[in-house]
């Protein structure tokens, strides 16, 4: 594929990265020559210098026969964005995406609009992982998850501690066990330290791996127990950073908690956000990362601690020391990848990051359009891929153990009408089948030849 990416920032040089393959030619837009050196220092990509919304720059970047344009210029360029992306679809890229930072486009009204102007595809990063958060606030016993069919399977990641029963297990005592129980679950990988393994049937569980599992809904109480984990309600949550992701992470919350402290060291900001949000939100000036603050506002008394402020060193630090004083659930937007793992070994039981979540938005564009979903899961370097089955596609041709299926790749769930259920050796896939898979991305596009 032919695609031009406008903005060598933290998301377009991480897309440009990840999307440079064998199969790919990149080219990458922006208006700094020493973000373009960096990012060419580091990867094999086509670089130009200029304005994303000039014609004459789209045309060198090859925007005019290109199969995917991204506009992914910093948020507060949201309108180069939305204008270098119509532009290019009007000259002839075949899709066009932008990222934007205005809630309100995100309408069914206004998404109409710029659909009919040319976008296929208008991203808020910041509005993407204030939802994660939410989600992560509602599962407390998981460092990630995720929800197909409205939570018909699930995917979901445990850490494994001292009191979890899966320790000193293999695979295959553990889908005995599961067996035993109508397998209403399925261990599809688990990230050790900075591996991720796609499990056979020999393979032990360690302490402190994180275990990637699907399952269906009714298998998820049983799964808590083998996993040693309970959730907690929250209902008192405090915030660090007065950031986008933090107004609105207040905001949305403010009607289901019954308090929300956020925390802020910008004195005027402080000011605005407090006129925005109802009384049981209180906005304090200070700094978060001052453990004898936090006991000062009370943070005890909190069930969870989120912190997003724009310094990931800062949230992870702040979580840290929010997990030292007693609260059970913290949560840090990290957007240094390189700082994900150490997040995860310092104790901070869940990390977002914008880039990752963005990342799975873009990659489907460049998959079949039998995907209807992709995700980067934050543990581990591998994705999620949600397929509709077409009819007389290879998938539906023999049952899966009779299958050439990728080795990095695992089918972990099927929904079939109302039904949804965990995929074994003799499932046979059908025709309209919704098909959770599980890959690395290098199999990725092995995996997307079986459902064309």
């Amino acid at each position: 594929m032919k695609i031009v990416i406008a903005g060598a920032g933290e998301v377009g040089s991480h897309l440009a990265k990840m999307l440079n393959n064998e199969s790919n030619e990149i080219t990458v837009i922006d208006f700094r020559q020493e973000r373009l050196d960096a990012l060419s220092a580091i990867s094999d990509v086509i670089t130009v210098e200029g304005n994303p919304s000039d014609l004459q720059v789209l045309k060198k970047a090859g925007a005019d026969h290109a199969d995917l344009f991204i506009a992914v210029n910093p948020s507060e360029s949201q309108d180069v964005n939305i204008v270098s992306a119509m532009l290019a679809k009007k000259m002839g890229s075949k899709k066009a995406t932008a990222r934007i930072n205005n809630e309100e486009y995100l309408t069914y009204e206004n998404k109409y609009i710029f659909t009919e102007m040319g976008i296929d595809l208008m991203f808020y990063p910041e509005k993407i992982a204030a939802n994660e958060i939410v989600d992560l606030l509602k599962r407390t016993a998981t460092t990630e998850s995720l929800e197909f069919a409205r939570g018909k399977l699930q995917v979901v990641v445990f850490k494994l501690e001292e009191d979890s029963q899966l320790l000193g297990m293999n695979m295959a005592e553990f889908s005995a066990v599961a067996a035993a129980e109508g397998l209403a679950f399925r261990v599809v990988a688990i990230a050790r330290k900075d591996t991720t393994i796609i499990p056979s049937f020999d393979t032990r569980f360690k302490y402190h791996d994180l275990v990637f599992i699907i399952s269906t809904r009714e298998g998820m109480n049983m799964l808590m127990r083998y996993v040693g984990k309970q959730e907690i309600k929250v209902n008192n949550l405090m915030i660090l950073g007065g950031s986008p992701i933090g107004e609105m992470l207040a905001m949305q919350l403010s009607s289901e908690m019954d308090s929300i402290k956020l925390i802020e060291m910008n004195k005027e900001k402080c000011m605005d956000l407090s006129e925005k949000f109802p009384s049981n939100v209180i906005v304090v000036n200070g700094d978060g990362r001052n453990s004898d603050f936090l006991i000062e506002e009370s943070i005890r008394d909190y069930e969870a601690f989120v912190a997003v402020t724009n310094n990931s060193e800062t949230n992870i630090l702040a979580c840290v020391s929010a997990k030292n004083l007693g609260v059970e659930r913290t949560i840090a937007e990290v957007e240094n990848l390189e700082y994900i793992k150490l997040a995860e070994r310092m104790g901070v039981d869940a990390v977002v990051n914008k880039k990752l979540i963005t990342a799975g938005r873009i990659f489907k564009f460049t998959l079949s359009n039998k995907v209807r979903f992709i995700k980067y899961m934050s543990g581990t370097n591998a994705v999620v891929l949600e397929y509709i089955v077409g009819p007389d596609t290879p998938i539906t041709r023999k049952v899966l153990k009779e299958m050439n299926f990728p080795r990095n790749a695992i089918i972990g769930g099927i929904i079939r009408g109302n039904e949804s259920f965990i995929a074994v050796g003799d499932t046979l896939i059908q025709a309209y089948d919704r098909v959770a898979v599980f890959a690395l991305p290098e199999t990725v596009k092995e995996v997307d030849m079986f459902f064309k």
